[in-house]
């Protein structure tokens, strides 16, 4: 059993893995959650689109660019498991992702659209390199830390993208700089690509390949007939299989509050800056109750802290029905600060411990597309109803259906034996 100071102690491999998560969570907060939202609403609103449609169409390009990732992930799964394959191909998905965000620095101020279309590029750049880094877990730790190795990731992910966040608020509220607001903006949008490629560069020299399938002619093809073959038995794998489903409906009302936040904040009257920086709190208390889920894990069961989530994601729809103010918002920040991290992290080192590992890469592709394919559900679901009611408030409300059938779902899945530590 490992005490004190050795349950935080770390090897090079596991540190490099971690670091990947400080690289690219950059991209989360300021194009994802943050940043990028206000940014559209403004160039969109000022383009004459109003704030109910312009919030809807940013759910519809998040919507887009996951169900692209979604339909590919199992095959790009398939063929990454094949020695040789994975590390290039997180490097192609990787290089996509920062590309486009970097060119969001070079997009006219006038063109939404356009602004949109690259958006969803880069979110299929983001999403599929995180196909090949999930499922390299299974190299970069062994089975008995991987709940405490995963949950440090998101919880210095969440440290690593504040860092250029803070940098970003402070010229913003300062105004220190002899530039422009866009100009601010747009060199925050090209300090996000720089800093996710800087800080991948440990992951491309220390995170190798171990468990493959050998090599075989006609790579492509030979994927698809195990991705079939997988697919055809399925009910040997139910157990995976329930877990996917339950993944499927909880981790939806996850990445959709995620996604939504400042968009939903915007539309009920907050001010930008307000909102900025509430979603920086929400990193800060993201970072330790990351860290704190893991250790939980390792005593309590994944289950029992993925249900922890779960209620708590139950109350925040139920509670973001009041949201009227900067301290509501406050409050709602801090109860998703203290969830997100945790139940993400320990769903990845859960379905890493359920998987067999000769086949990762391709069973975190299905982890994936039904993640994926989940954010296509909410973000739409959000749209359609915050249009239909004119109320978004209404949108975030109806996510707490996902919540209940995932872990009703999740109810029937059976956790592996383990050893203590």
């Amino acid at each position: 059993m490992e005490i004190g100071k050795e349950r935080f102690k770390y090897t090079k491999i596991e540190k490099s893995w971690i670091l990947q998560d400080w690289a690219n969570s950059a991209y989360s907060i300021m194009i994802t959650t943050a940043v990028f939202p206000l940014f559209f609403k403004a160039v969109s609103e000022g383009a004459g689109v109003s704030a109910v449609n312009s919030t809807a169409y940013l759910g519809y390009a998040n919507a887009i660019g996951t169900l692209a990732v979604s339909l590919l992930a199992p095959i790009l799964g398939a063929i990454a498991d094949y020695k040789g394959y994975r590390n290039p191909m997180f490097s192609l998905a990787t290089g996509l992702g920062i590309i486009a965000t970097f060119s969001f620095a070079f997009i006219p101020d006038e063109n939404w659209l356009l602004l949109l279309i690259i958006y969803a590029v880069s979110s299929i750049g983001f999403g599929a390199a995180n196909i090949f880094y999930d499922a390299s877990l299974i190299d970069s730790t062994t089975l008995n830390r991987m709940d405490r190795v995963s949950s440090a990731g998101y919880g210095w992910g969440y440290i690593g993208s504040s860092i250029p966040f803070v940098i970003f608020i402070f010229f913003q509220l300062t105004q220190i700089l002899p530039i422009s607001q866009i100009a601010l903006i747009k060199g925050g949008f090209a300090a996000t690509a720089l800093w996710w490629f800087i800080f991948t560069i440990p992951y491309w020299k220390n995170v190798e390949q171990k468990t493959y399938i050998k090599k075989q002619p006609h790579v492509v093809k030979n994927s698809f007939l195990r991705l079939w073959e997988t697919i055809r038995n399925i009910r040997q794998y139910r157990n995976v299989f329930l877990f996917l489903i339950a993944y499927f409906f909880y981790i939806d009302g996850v990445g959709t509050i995620f996604k939504m936040a400042t968009a939903i904040g915007a539309d009920v009257g907050l001010m930008a800056n307000d909102l900025i920086v509430v979603m920086l709190i929400c990193q800060f208390v993201a970072f330790p109750f990351s860290i704190l889920y893991g250790v939980l894990a390792g005593r309590f069961g994944n289950k029992k802290m993925i249900y922890v989530g779960i209620v708590t994601y139950t109350f925040i729809c139920i509670f973001a029905l009041s949201l009227d103010s900067l301290l509501t918002f406050i409050i709602l920040a801090v109860l998703v600060g203290t969830a997100q991290g945790g139940v993400q992290s320990i769903s990845r080192s859960l379905f890493g411990q359920l998987i067999p590992k000769e086949n990762a890469n391709e069973f975190f592709g299905f982890y994936n597309i039904f993640g994926k394919f989940a954010a296509v559900v909410g973000p739409f679901l959000v749209g359609i109803i915050s249009q239909v009611t004119g109320n978004s408030l209404n949108g975030v409300f109806a996510l707490i259906v996902l919540f209940v059938i995932g872990g009703a779902v999740l109810y029937f899945v059976e956790e592996p034996i383990r050893k203590i530590n």
